[in-house]
């Protein structure tokens, strides 16, 4: 039997790609080493992205954060794993010197008429991201991924199917291997919402013309990450891919514009 997934409301939007600023924009120019901060994102926004990608990590008292590593080393002035740390203990640390770490629950907040992709990063997050989603009834704001076949599968459980979700890697190897989209399809019993990859694994190319019309002919999307290259954005362009992460949220603006495919703010 064949789950149906009811998250479609995220991917139903008429522009005709979708733009994720990555980490919201972590290479553009101007907000360079400033990933994952409010002032990332508030920069994507003003350019025009109606589309945030951001990672999830917990505190050890609950708090959902919007973080890449699963330590503070790496991008803060200070050290610690995130899992073992309070909020109390994670707000003292800057990023760039200057931003402190935001919390999911913020960036919601603070951007009520854009959309989330929330990549899970700790399976301690699944029962937290949950509930704030539920908290915000944005159930049709968010698309959900992750690596951890058992940490999707959870959230999935657990959030009803109401919140769409993208591919695991087993998933995306479906729709890469298999001959039709229906068996792809029956081989996933039908539960992601969109297919995220990336354009190459090594030597292997992923994001080919085959695994799109798969996806497509099974009613799913396709959104490559994380590219910065003008070249390669219209190669995959061209292939008929639905949406593309970039930390260089300036090029893939310039590179829409002109393909006629950027939508202008209201």
């Amino acid at each position: 039997m064949i789950d149906r997934p009811t998250g479609r409301p995220f991917l139903d939007d008429p522009g005709p790609v979708l733009a994720f600023a990555h980490r919201g924009g972590a290479y553009h120019p101007e907000i360079e080493q400033l990933e994952n901060t409010l002032a990332a994102f508030t920069h994507a926004v003003g350019l025009g992205y109606r589309y945030l990608e951001t990672d999830v990590h917990v505190t050890s008292d609950g708090v959902l954060l919007a973080f890449h590593d699963t330590v503070l080393d790496r991008v803060t002035d200070a050290r610690g794993v995130l899992a073992s740390l309070t909020y109390a203990d994670v707000r003292r640390a800057q990023i760039g010197g200057r931003e402190v770490i935001p919390t999911l629950a913020q960036l919601m907040e603070s951007f009520p008429d854009v959309r989330f992709n929330i990549d899970l990063k700790a399976a301690g997050a699944v029962p937290a991201l949950v509930e704030l989603i539920d908290e915000h009834e944005a159930w049709d704001r968010v698309l959900v991924g992750s690596f951890s076949r058992r940490s999707l599968a959870e959230f999935r459980r657990l959030s009803g199917g109401r919140v769409a979700t993208s591919a695991h890697p087993l998933e995306v190897a479906a729709y890469l291997l298999s001959p039709s989209a229906r068996l792809a399809r029956l081989l996933t019993r039908g539960r992601p919402n969109a297919l995220q990859i990336p354009h190459r694994r090594g030597p292997l190319l992923v994001a080919t013309r085959g695994i799109v019309r798969r996806a497509h002919a099974a009613g799913l999307q396709v959104h490559v990450w994380t590219i910065d290259d003008p070249d390669e954005m219209r190669t995959l362009l061209d292939r008929g891919v639905d949406g593309l992460m970039t930390d260089r949220t300036d090029i893939l603006r310039d590179v829409l514009r002109k393909c006629g495919q950027w939508r202008e703010p209201a």
